[in-house]
């Protein structure tokens, strides 16, 4: 997944924002609870920790007060606090970007199970995290999320040319089609040690409300690289690969890995 950064003259590549989930009003309810009920009621009794240790310190070494020296300590704790608060709200700005981005993809992806298609999202593996899978009697599919901020103005483009993606003519830092090729190896190797059997996932990376502009070599590579909102028909499009008895045995072994590592 790639968590854009938002600068003032970009704006997000989502039209609206995702539906809900399942249990969303709860977490919510959740994390204001903490924010709001619990967490400043541990803020106040520490604060006034700290100055009766002061005061009991300057009692126990009949030290003068220095106001000088703790107003300089007070300015360069506030200096820090500032400069980590903006950073973390870029941060934050662009997590939120890249959270909205997979949940507006798994959103079109939950069409697929209305032709039986078992639909995984945020599979751990170690160290890193599969987007989505798709596992349906036409392929396994490893989905790469990448949602880019884009300008104000113009229409956003992404080109790709078999081996290397360009978005609006520059490079993204880490090549993506890299990245998917990598994740469908450790799938495929997951699978395989879990049920004997051998399988090819299809790897895809999808860029959320960008145009991707089609090429000749991109026809013929193994990766597909589209906007989000063609995928479910190239899915549901594609030839079978599976009796839908394999399909349901690779969807049965992913997801008992997945309940496994989502309990560690």
């Amino acid at each position: 997944m790639r968590r854009g950064n938002l600068p003032t003259h970009m704006k997000s590549p989502l039209k609206g924002k995702p539906l809900r989930n399942p249990g969303q009003s709860v977490d919510e309810h959740i994390h204001n609870f903490l924010t709001e009920d619990i967490f400043p009621y541990f803020f106040l009794p520490g604060f006034f920790i700290v100055i009766a240790l002061l005061e009991w310190y300057q009692w126990a070494t009949n030290s003068p007060p220095a106001p000088i020296e703790f107003s300089l300590i007070a300015l360069l704790t506030l200096l820090y606090a500032v400069r980590k608060f903006v950073v973390a709200k870029r941060r934050v700005r662009a997590l939120r970007l890249g959270r909205d981005g997979e949940k507006v993809v798994g959103q079109y992806l939950e069409s697929l199970r209305e032709i039986g298609a078992k639909v995984f999202h945020d599979i751990q593996g170690e160290g890193f995290n599969l987007d989505h899978v798709v596992i349906d009697k036409s392929g396994i599919y490893v989905i790469e999320t990448k949602t880019f901020s884009k300008p104000e103005k113009g229409q956003p483009i992404v080109t790709y040319d078999g081996e290397r993606i360009s978005i609006n003519g520059r490079e993204p830092d880490r090549n993506p089609v890299i990245q998917v090729r990598a994740a469908c190896h450790w799938l495929k190797n997951l699978l395989k040690e879990s049920t004997g059997k051998e399988c090819n996932p299809r790897p895809v990376v999808v860029f959320p409300g960008w145009f991707v502009q089609p090429t000749a070599e991109s026809k013929s590579s193994d990766v597909w690289v589209l906007n989000p909102k063609a995928l479910p028909a190239f899915i549901s499009n594609s030839k079978p690969q599976y009796k839908i008895d394999e399909a349901s045995m690779f969807s049965c072994h992913l997801s008992r890995y997945a309940r496994v590592e989502s309990g560690k």
